[in-house]
């Protein structure tokens, strides 16, 4: 799926003719054209919809080719698993196309408030993912911290589950902001061979602070949570023992009145076996048994 873009008025807005292309899971038609009239390399233009590519550039005669990652949008079917996805921007003098595997929303917020070349688009479209990043690595502690106060009551494995999603999603989440960074320095060094501006330049040293805050903060996240993983299995594994410990309590309380009435059952001459009060006598000797244990079980705090 095609949408084409321009800048009017400082804002990137929707237009038929405009110089942005932005390209939606290409069907195969898409691609070949992509190849041909504008003589994208097949294996860069694949690499921007493969989840696993790592950033890149790569210059050719005609563009520049970048591939960055993002994080894709949250949805509920994955549980507390949160994903990256890759993207390619295709930088021409007068042309830029961006080629992306899922329908995502690219220029909206605060980051495209004011722009003006094909240039700083293509580098907000880098400043916006960092800000997703931010945003998902909030949502992430928030979650976090709410299994963790299930996991001091739980005795289930779900939580745990829950966490180890988070934990793998972090590890994903720091390796691709690091490959991000990869590419933000490429860009610092090749900034002359682009042609940026001063002002675009000092845009890309606002983006690689941005970009190493936000990979330090998801890596003190992803070292917190791995640090706490045996701590937090430790503490399932004590709940159940505590279940387990007051499951036999209660066993062993039933199981001695259970005893005293099973001696009055044998079938053989016993005391009391012709008292009027042999029945009640019986169920007090009982209540008896069962109090003694929980008072020698209280006594002992087992």
């Amino acid at each position: 799926m095609l949408r084409t873009y321009d800048i009017l008025d400082g804002k990137v807005t929707e237009d038929d003719m405009g110089r942005i292309e932005v390209y939606i899971a290409p069907s195969d038609e898409e691609k070949r054209r992509l190849v041909q009239d504008f003589k994208l390399d097949e294996h860069t233009l694949t690499s921007s919809l493969d989840p696993d590519e790592l950033s890149r550039l790569e210059f050719e005669p005609e563009h520049t080719a970048m591939i960055y990652k993002r994080p894709r949008n949250y949805s509920g079917t994955d549980g507390v698993l949160f994903k990256v996805s890759s993207t390619g921007i295709f930088l021409f003098r007068d042309r830029l196309i961006i080629v992306q595997p899922e329908d995502l929303t690219l220029f909206d917020g605060k980051q495209f408030a004011r722009v003006s070349t094909l240039n700083e688009v293509a580098l907000k479209l880098i400043y916006r993912a960092i800000f997703h990043y931010l945003g998902h690595l909030r949502v992430m502690n928030s979650i976090s911290e709410q299994l963790e106060h299930k996991i001091n009551t739980a005795m289930e494995n779900r939580y745990l589950i829950n966490l180890f999603g988070l934990e793998k999603s972090l590890v994903y989440y720091v390796n691709s902001i690091h490959s991000n960074g990869i590419l933000l320095e490429k860009l610092k060094h090749s900034s002359a061979k682009l042609d940026f501006s001063q002002e675009e330049q000092e845009l890309l040293d606002d983006i690689s602070v941005e970009n190493s805050q936000c990979f330090r903060q998801a890596e003190i996240y992803s070292n917190i949570l791995a640090s706490l993983m045996d701590a937090r299995a430790s503490i399932v594994s004590n709940n159940i023992n505590v279940l387990m410990k007051t499951l036999n309590i209660i066993t062993i309380s039933i199981m001695m009145p259970t005893l005293v009435v099973s001696i009055f059952s044998m079938n053989v001459a016993l005391p009391l076996q012709t008292h009027r009060l042999a029945f009640w006598l019986v169920l007090v000797l009982s209540a008896i048994a069962a109090a003694g244990f929980i008072l020698v079980w209280r006594r002992l705090r087992w």
